[in-house]
């Protein structure tokens, strides 16, 4: 178990809380292993009703930890692709409260929760065409699906940041609440569900997500492309300018 990763599980219910706010929760490998063995073993005990995700700090998630991703670029059996496949494959509903900023991972793996709760404070990003890179999770299948062709391709291509409130309307988020109330809400919707017969519920989440398949394969088209673009000198510019702080140049390539 990472230092940066709290598990515990009790009635039913396995929460995961991340806790490196330091580097505004930005998952490295170690924590992606954590979180595919939480849900995981949710799936393993029949009677889990949910999964639910925290974070600490003023940020829910940072996306990846660049300098990890760098230096250990994914691979077929890499925790990052571990972890997107539980989330591909899982049963158990998913319940996520964000507080802020949720970017890259941070917001793709939303798209696969059941209920997310969000403070007036957060807000989703989605910056890969931005830092040289294309969507990952699922999301370039998953996204137009819940907010429409154009505005995912507005969201996708821009990288710009989506409020709380504009998630909500968009269908990304279910409830919006006051700061430091995301994590109370997202127990109590879990306490509903721990009132709900578990095989019934995870059934019905099989039928309402019947595509996995298809899922499964756009991404590992998505890994693909991933993979393939960390090698480009695009990225290489959008690295560096992220590391000196500068504006990337990417017509001088």
């Amino acid at each position: 178990m990472s230092e940066h990763t709290h598990v515990t599980a009790s009635d039913g219910v396995i929460e995961v809380v991340l806790d490196r706010p330091e580097k505004k929760n930005a998952l490295t490998g170690a924590m992606y292993a954590d979180l595919a063995s939480a849900i995981e073993k949710a799936d393993a005990e029949p009677s889990v009703r949910a999964v639910l995700v925290s974070s600490v700090g003023d940020t829910f998630c940072a996306g990846n930890d660049l300098q990890d991703f760098v230096s250990s670029p994914p691979t077929a059996d890499s925790p990052v692709v571990r972890f997107l496949g539980t989330l591909a494959g899982t049963s158990v509903p998913l319940v996520v409260a964000v507080q802020g900023p949720a970017v890259g991972v941070g917001a793709t793996m939303l798209l696969h929760a059941d209920h997310v709760v969000a403070a007036e404070t957060a807000s989703l990003r989605y910056p890969f065409a931005s830092m040289a890179l294309v969507p990952e999770a699922g999301s370039s299948m998953l996204l137009p699906r819940v907010t429409g062709y154009l505005r995912a391709a507005e969201l996708l291509l821009t990288g710009e940041p989506v409020t709380a409130a504009r998630a909500a309307q968009l269908g990304l988020v279910s409830r919006v609440v006051a700061p430091g109330e995301e994590l109370d809400a997202a127990r109590e919707f879990v306490t509903r569900l721990r009132r709900q017969p578990p095989a019934a519920l995870r059934l019905t989440k099989r039928l309402l997500r019947a595509d996995e398949s298809t899922l499964r394969a756009r991404m590992e088209q998505e890994m693909g492309l991933f993979v393939q673009q960390l090698q480009s000198p695009e990225f290489g510019e959008a690295v560096a300018a992220f590391m000196q702080k500068r504006e990337p140049d990417f017509d001088a390539l």
